[in-house]
């Protein structure tokens, strides 16, 4: 891929104050804002009161009263009695509310519905004990559809103060749902954004310029995700003068959509020409919704097939949507290595993330939206949750606390308890990892997010998403966690530069088949430059021993002197392989619109699956640097 142009300036506001920000007028936005001054100006008060309230209503529920808590709601008894938990701790309860158990196990209000995280494509981020392919089921209440409506309504007043004019125009957004399932006692289990997008809130929401999309609401709603994505594509090229900002929730869905359009192009541009939907559309919703905005336009269609010829496709979002401001997308943690895609499809356009959210409860939003994307932080709204911290530190490069991160106990111990701080006490540029106590039942509560502290908006901290806790290799005692990894990769990358080649997706495998057990890295590549020599088998041999050069000073050791490890491996895939990868996630009940490539993996199904599309495969030629007492720390 040529370099991509730097990320555009962001336009100055025709209206502005002495700080340089657009000037609000609309009282509804005004309020928004207000509303994140009062409850960052005091975040302690509210906690308490949050504390305070989820305790008092829940006071008599069977899990609570079995600890011990016994009605008291203040923090201090709170803290000293309740355990901090993972997942596993409270399946035996999730499976009696799940078969149908209606009285008060976790909180006093009904149950309404199970949030489902998928881990059939995504087990490397198990603690313990979860089979692959087995559903994570999160509580939550009919009332949790309005703090999440909270969030929502708040973004568009931020994004107001940074860039002018998006209420005049519309958002061509890739949103999905996955069709829904019942637990035997017969409630839904379902992911949060399908929860979200076919709840009434979504769907007869008043009109707001932050989701006026081009998509109709039936091309959103429609359980196929190939119907679903063409004619969301269809209305969004369209509409391409009506645009101003695109997205979809992770950066990888984006490309995924971009990719999708270079595909089928050119059926697209038929049913803009003639004002008609492919057949291969049979979703008689979705085909009504489509036509009532799709009419005859072969001036278009021309510009679409003209634009879509070309040789390159540099710059193609904004050739297609020339009005695009921005493009909103997740591009922290592992997200960043589609930043360069994202910067040579795009021509720079500035990338957005928005918000913190997870299936365990909505957490907060960026409120410095255009910032670059290695500065994102997140502004924890304290009335979404009661908020826990427990430090964490790196050793080796590795992230570590009181709880070795490969054999998870089932709660801390006294001292371990003790560890734990509030929102108000966290210290900036220090990682914690996030627990949670939310109304819908969950009690100090592991969500597994490492989160580092950035700075502060008025007396509230912000944190930038560092990695998921669990996300590791590991072969002997070495333990490689996602972000480490993650540079490494980036560090070898350096040596594909002169071969015009980048770097699709990637994922990792410890593979303990062989003796010594080693890790395997599945690498996909896109040549832009064809005519360029071919890729030697040495220049994947520096990457290796790069990546091994890279990791921290444990893993080294194992390589070098205690023979534990063998080279590392890095196998090359077929292209389109990381595709056929979603498609099987898909397939065992993953949502496309959640979906993330894993950044390793364990479930035999899946591993075949990439082995069985390797074109080329090589070695770390030689063992890294190492030397007794020699530390090595990564960021």
């Amino acid at each position: 891929m040529p370099e991509a142009p730097k990320r555009s300036s962001v336009v100055v506001p025709a209206t502005t104050d002495d700080d340089g920000e657009y000037v609000v007028n609309n009282d509804k936005n005004k309020k928004a804002l207000q509303f994140i001054e009062d409850v960052t100006s005091n975040p302690d008060v509210v906690q308490q009161r949050v504390l305070y309230e989820i305790l008092s209503r829940s006071a008599h529920v069977e899990y609570l009263q079995r600890h011990g808590l016994d009605g008291h709601t203040d923090r201090d008894t709170f803290k000293k009695t309740m355990p901090v938990v993972t997942y596993e701790d409270l399946q035996p309860d999730i499976a009696r509310i799940a078969n149908g158990d209606t009285s008060p196990i976790l909180c006093a209000a009904p149950i309404s519905e199970f949030l489902t995280r998928v881990f059939a494509c995504d087990d490397c981020r198990r603690s313990s004990g979860t089979s692959a392919g087995e559903r994570k089921l999160m509580p939550t209440i009919e009332e949790e559809m309005g703090r999440r409506s909270t969030i929502y309504s708040l973004l568009m007043p931020v994004m107001n103060q940074h860039v002018p004019d998006l209420d005049k125009g519309k958002g061509m957004y890739f949103l999905f749902i996955k069709s829904e399932a019942k637990t035997p006692g017969g409630l839904v289990a379902r992911p949060v954004l399908t929860s979200y997008y076919k709840s009434s809130h979504f769907r007869n929401r008043p009109f707001d310029p932050y989701t006026n999309y081009t998509s109709p609401n039936e091309t959103i709603l429609c359980p196929d995700s190939y119907q679903s994505m063409y004619s969301q594509m269809l209305c969004g090229l369209y509409q391409n003068k009506e645009v101003l900002r695109v997205g979809a929730v992770f950066a990888s869905g984006f490309i995924r959509a971009i990719r999708f359009l270079e595909k089928h192009w050119s059926l697209l541009c038929k049913d803009i020409r003639n004002g008609t939907i492919d057949p291969l559309i049979t979703d008689t919703s979705v085909r009504e919704s489509v036509l009532k905005i799709i009419k005859p336009n072969p001036k278009l269609a021309d510009f679409i097939e003209a634009e879509c010829g070309r040789e390159s496709w540099q710059g193609i979002i904004t050739r297609l949507w020339p009005n695009t401001k921005y493009i909103d997308v997740i591009v922290t943690g592992t997200m960043s290595q589609y930043i360069p895609t994202l910067d040579y499809y795009s021509n720079g356009l500035p990338l957005v993330c928005t918000m913190y959210a997870s299936s365990e409860c909505y957490f907060g939003l960026n409120l410095k939206p255009m910032c670059k994307p290695s500065e994102v932080s997140y502004t924890l709204i304290p009335t979404m949750c009661y908020y826990e911290f427990l430090p964490v530190h790196r050793n080796n490069g590795v992230v570590t606390n009181s709880i070795n991160s490969i054999s998870v106990p089932k709660s801390l111990n006294e001292k371990e308890q003790q560890e734990l701080i509030d929102l108000v006490d966290v210290k900036l540029g220090q990682e914690y990892e996030l627990v949670v106590t939310t109304y819908a039942g969950l009690y100090r509560y592991r969500v597994g997010d490492v989160l580092r502290v950035t700075g502060f908006k008025n007396k509230a901290p912000q944190f930038s998403f560092v990695c998921r806790k669990n996300v590791v290799l590991s072969i002997d005692s070495d333990k490689t966690d996602e972000v480490e990894l993650q540079n490494a990769v980036k560090n070898a990358l350096t040596h594909l530069v002169p071969f015009d080649a980048t770097l699709v997706e990637y994922t990792s495998f410890a593979d303990t088949t062989t003796i010594p057990g080693h890790y395997v890295l599945y690498w996909e590549l896109r040549r832009l430059d064809k005519s360029t020599a071919q890729i030697p088998p040495s220049v994947f041999e520096d990457c290796c021993l790069t990546i091994e050069e890279s990791l921290n000073s444990v893993y080294r050791q194992g390589r070098v002197s205690d023979k534990s490890i063998g080279p590392l491996e890095i196998k090359i895939v077929e292209s389109g392989t990381f595709d056929k990868l979603m498609d099987y996630a898909i397939s065992l009940g993953a949502s496309i619109n959640q979906y993330k490539t894993p950044r390793c993996v364990k479930f035999a199904p899946i591993v075949e699956l990439l082995n069985s599309r390797v074109v080329e495969s090589c070695f770390s030629p030689k063992c890294p640097k190492w030397a007794p007492g020699h530390k090595q720390w990564h960021n």
